[in-house]
C-alpha cells in the first residue's frame, strides 16, 4: 500500500490548527506529524526546521489578511478597511486566532531563519505604508499624530473589538462592527473638528 504524499500546505495546515487550538508552543514536529499521520522524516523533507515552517505560517497567515485592507485602501474606503478585522475573523476563525492572540515571536524560539528575514522586514514595511497611506486617505496629510489615529482606526480599535471573541473561539457578532463603525466616525469628526479650529 502507498503512503500518501503530503504537500508544504499539508504541513502549515496542521501546524495552523495545533497552534489555534493549543497555542504556537504546541507546534511540534512531532505533533504535526502526529495530526497529518506522516512519517516526521517526511516533514524534513519540506522544511529544514520548525521554525521555518512556523515563520512561514505567520508570513502567509499576515500575507492573507493584509490583501483586504490593502484592497480597501486601494479603493479609498477607510471605513471598509477598518472592518476588515471583523469580516476576515468570521471566514478565517484558526488564522484570526493564530494573527491576533499571539505575537509574531511566539513562533519562534531562536529568532527569524535567515531566509526568512526579508519577508518578516518586507511585511513591517508594507503595515507602516498602509498606516500612512491611510492617514492621508481619511485625514489629508501624513503627520505623525495622523499617522498614530490611522494605526488606531485601522488596527487597534478592530482587533480590540474581536479579541474576547477570538478567546471565546467564536465569530464576532454584528454589533462588533456598528461599534468599529462608531468609533471610527467618532476618531475622524474629532479630527476634522480640530483642523477646523
Amino acid at each position: 500500500m502507498a503512503r500518501p504524499k503530503f504537500a508544504d500546505a499539508d504541513f502549515l495546515d496542521a501546524a495552523l490548527a495545533i497552534a489555534a487550538e493549543r497555542g504556537p508552543p504546541a507546534v511540534t514536529v512531532g505533533a504535526i506529524a502526529e495530526r497529518l499521520g506522516a512519517p516526521v522524516g517526511s516533514f524534513y523533507h519540506r522544511f529544514p526546521s520548525r521554525d521555518v515552517l512556523l515563520a512561514e505560517l505567520w508570513l502567509r497567515t499576515v500575507f492573507d489578511f493584509q490583501q483586504g485592507i490593502t484592497a480597501a485602501l486601494e479603493a479609498g474606503d477607510g471605513l471598509c478597511a477598518a472592518l476588515h478585522t471583523p469580516a476576515w475573523v468570521r471566514t478565517h476563525l484558526n488564522e484570526a486566532r493564530l494573527l491576533l492572540l499571539y505575537h509574531r515571536n511566539d513562533f519562534l524560539q531562536g529568532g527569524w531563519p535567515d531566509s526568512l528575514r526579508d519577508g518578516v522586514a518586507a511585511q513591517t514595511a508594507r503595515m507602516e505604508t498602509g498606516f500612512a497611506r491611510f492617514a492621508r486617505l481619511i485625514f489629508g496629510r501624513i503627520g505623525k499624530d495622523e499617522v498614530r489615529r490611522a494605526q488606531f482606526l485601522i488596527a487597534e480599535i478592530p482587533v480590540s473589538a474581536v479579541r474576547q471573541h477570538l478567546l471565546r473561539r467564536e465569530k464576532p457578532p454584528a454589533i462588533v462592527d456598528d461599534l468599529i463603525r462608531i468609533a471610527y466616525d467618532a476618531v475622524v469628526a474629532d479630527y476634522h473638528a480640530r483642523r477646523a479650529r
